[in-house]
């Protein structure tokens, strides 16, 4: 069974039943006993959850007056699990905040709030109930998003939820966009040429009961099935 570590967060119970309901086996990882190194002995895949902010300067910004941080140390740690799983060519799901420290450990920028720097912004930041369908976002076509959304999307586009006030600027060299909300804001990005490379904006995991969004679940257990020790 499919061993998938799960960056620690405070809401952990519906990415654990996620990766359960598709035959995956996970844990969470503790930030005082699981290193980089003994992630990747163990696991076969690595989940990256939703939080606080990023901290600007890791790209090089002073903070924003909306800045809200992460637990202390938690940038460092992440980082860190990020590289490891890169290097060993482990599948990396990266949920919300996942996504963006994701694109930062990997070179990218971020936006520090979407109201005050996106013109026409969308809702992005709808908290209850967690499952409520926000917005739409648009799939870009040939993706792999694309592939293994196909038989959920309308069209080119999904419904999703949304809980966030940051958002992915500069991509990350060698990711790609594969999903973006009707303001501009990059909802979904993928690592072309990987078995599982793939972050989204938002939060798949809530929707576990009614399965909108078990392929991306299904995809990344396919994939960490196939990683051998």
């Amino acid at each position: 069974m499919p061993l998938i570590a799960i960056a620690p967060c405070r809401a952990m119970a519906d990415y654990l039943e996620s990766v359960r309901r598709v035959g995956g086996e996970p844990f969470e990882l503790d930030a005082a006993r699981d290193t980089a190194a003994s992630l990747v002995a163990r696991a076969t895949g690595l989940m990256l959850t939703g939080g606080g902010d990023v901290d600007p300067g890791l790209y090089g910004e002073a903070p924003h007056p909306t800045y809200q941080p992460s637990e202390a140390g938690r940038d460092a740690y992440e980082i860190g699990l990020i590289k490891a799983a890169m290097e060993a060519g482990l599948p990396i799901f990266a949920i919300c905040r996942g996504m963006q420290i994701l694109n930062v450990a990997l070179g990218g920028t971020l936006i520090q709030d979407i109201p005050s720097m996106v013109n026409g912004a969308a809702n992005h930041s709808v908290p209850e109930p967690r499952y409520h369908l926000a917005h739409e976002v648009w799939v870009a076509r040939g993706s792999r998003l694309a592939a293994i959304m196909a038989d959920k999307l309308e069209g080119e586009t999904s419904q999703v939820n949304s809980r966030h006030h940051q958002a992915v600027k500069t991509v990350a060299a060698g990711w790609e966009v594969s999903g973006t909300a009707p303001d501009g804001v990059i909802e979904a990005m993928e690592q072309p040429g990987q078995p599982f490379r793939l972050a989204v904006q938002w939060h798949p995991e809530n929707f576990w009961r009614t399965g909108e969004f078990r392929p991306l679940f299904e995809g990344f257990i396919e994939a960490a099935r196939k990683v051998t020790r």
